[in-house]
């Protein structure tokens, strides 16, 4: 078998320190093996979307792909898997063939075997971090999941964890002595149905399958920091109007809604400086700029909460897409479900997800578009956007669902709603930014 190492022939300086693989931008050494990795990738002509990665080691590169590719896990450009579970007379395929025989019986009894069986290859992946330390995953798993709540509702890990490209590359890596410099991953072909991937855009590991079992792994390497916790500026909204009741602020791109994981400054923090019974009354993405309410007191707040959960509340949205919609004017109706292990990313999900309602409108130039959301789900805007079920046009800058830039181009501009005291409509609405 051919060895999965590459020369990688530049003069480009490595970086001082290793990936941190949750939050990157590529080094160049990546983008450089990466390209040479797509020409392989031309050469089996993948019939499925798939995510694909580079490691720079000291002395050329490794890559990997996750799960199968082409019903493979042997191809001999790439790195093998971590643990080979595909071979037909292993226990693995052999046990799998007998649980299938055992469904007409008794559902109970073959599920049970099935967890059994699952359980067993989990003690199979037996991952090494930089130290020279093993652990297979179901302890990598357990020690990661310190929350009661998510230990109750996620025992185990998900299926296919360790085969992603990131702990494949590292786990090789380790095996055979190679010393990590940096790393990268990206998607080639289609996206799939649910969630939303660019063809040849770099990604971020995965935070439900594979940041524990990496945060296993990475111990031992002098890496990155965090760049979501090194600090944010402490920006200052404007106050657009208020009174004795409320507030109407204009919120910077930039700036949290309320204190985040590991950030506390926020709209609410910098609210109860000045109002110290205030509350905003709904949120908006970090990235997105525009009108917020704030509710001066609790009362107020409960008021105004009444009138969004009635959806008597009117909100206008200009966002700046990545390309044309089809039509002028629609609309989009597509549910959304919180992917629990991979937050904040929502995937459409037809069966479990919650009915999200978008009407939209394109302006000019025809990449600006209107957007009138009917309700008021997590990242509705920028998924019925970007989906390809909905308009397929990311907006501008959604680094979560399209390409990075200079900022979120998505600006609340103007809200309607019912004064709690007076009892009076009124409406505010911001000059267009874009």
């Amino acid at each position: 078998m051919l060895s999965p190492l590459h020369p990688l022939t530049t003069d480009i300086h490595k970086p001082e320190r290793f990936t941190y693989p949750f939050c990157y931008e590529p080094h160049p050494l990546c983008l450089l093996a990466a390209e040479e990795v797509k020409q392989e990738i031309e050469h089996i002509h993948p019939s499925e979307g798939k995510m694909f990665g580079v490691l720079v080691v000291e002395g050329g590169f490794l890559a990997a792909y996750s799960g199968l590719l082409e019903g493979r896990n042997d191809w001999s450009y790439f790195v093998p898997p971590v643990f080979d579970a595909q071979q037909p007379d292993g226990y693995f395929k052999t046990r799998e063939r007998e649980i299938s025989l055992t469904t007409h019986l008794s559902p109970l009894i073959s599920k049970k075997m099935s967890q059994d069986l699952q359980l067993w290859l989990f003690h199979q992946y037996r991952m090494l971090n930089a130290k020279g330390e093993e652990k297979d995953l179901v302890d990598i798993w357990q020690d990661y999941h310190s929350s009661p709540r998510i230990r109750r509702k996620f025992p185990l890990p998900p299926g296919g964890t360790g085969d992603c490209c990131a702990p494949k590359l590292l786990q090789y890596a380790y095996l055979h002595h190679l010393k990590p410099v940096c790393m990268a991953e990206f998607w080639w072909g289609p996206s799939p149905k649910t969630e939303i991937r660019h063809h040849g855009q770099f990604y971020p590991a995965c935070s439900g399958k594979c940041k524990p079992v990496l945060t296993w792994m990475l111990q031992g390497l002098n890496i990155d920091p965090n760049p979501e916790e090194v600090g944010f500026p402490h920006l200052v909204p404007e106050v657009v109007y208020e009174d004795d009741a409320i507030a109407v602020i204009n919120k910077p791109a930039g700036l949290l809604s309320i204190p985040g994981r590991t950030e506390e400054y926020s709209v609410a923090t910098w609210a109860q400086q000045r109002w110290p019974e205030s509350l905003p009354v709904h949120r908006l993405d970090m990235g997105t700029s525009g009108i917020l309410l704030v509710a001066k007191n609790q009362e107020i707040y409960q008021t105004l909460q009444k009138q969004f959960t009635d959806h008597t509340v009117k909100k206008k949205y200009l966002a700046v897409v990545e390309g044309v919609p089809a039509k002028e004017h629609g609309i989009i109706d597509l549910p959304l479900l919180s992917d629990p292990l991979n937050r904040p990313r929502q995937v459409v999900d037809f069966e479990h997800g919650k009915r999200a309602i978008t009407e939209y409108r394109v302006l000019s130039p025809p990449n600006l578009l209107a957007l009138w959301p009917h309700t008021g789900r997590t990242h509705q805007l920028r998924m019925h956007c970007a989906h390809e079920q909905g308009l397929g046009c990311p907006i501008k800058g959604d680094e979560l669902y399209g390409t990075k830039s200079d900022r979120l181009y998505l600006q609340a501009q103007a809200i309607s709603f019912v004064h709690p005291v007076t009892g009076k409509r009124m409406h505010f609405e911001l000059p267009q930014i874009f």
